[in-house]
């Protein structure tokens, strides 16, 4: 039996997939927010949105998310050179 006054802890992944989960995570957010104001820009708040939006975001993710990993190092390059680095 289990103790369910206990959490469970969640397993982590390792560090070292930070480099993959940050641009997956923030491509899926931001295809799904711009693809939904794009479609319904286009659509407007009708069924025809509703059952276009998912594929609009679909294709919009699989052109999003191998763009961030390609433009990332040059993003973090241009970063580091606007920004002051912090003071130890």
């Amino acid at each position: 039996m289990t103790d369910l006054s206990t959490p469970r802890r969640r397993g982590k992944l390792p560090a070292r997939y930070a480099s993959i989960i940050m641009p997956l995570v923030l491509s899926i957010i931001m295809t799904f927010v711009v693809s939904a104001i794009a479609t319904f820009k286009s659509l407007g708040p009708t069924p025809a949105f509703l059952a276009t939006w998912p594929s609009a975001w679909a294709l919009s993710w699989l052109v999003a998310f191998p763009t961030l990993l390609a433009v990332l190092p040059l993003v973090r390059r241009i970063v580091n050179w606007l920004v002051e680095p912090p003071h130890r």
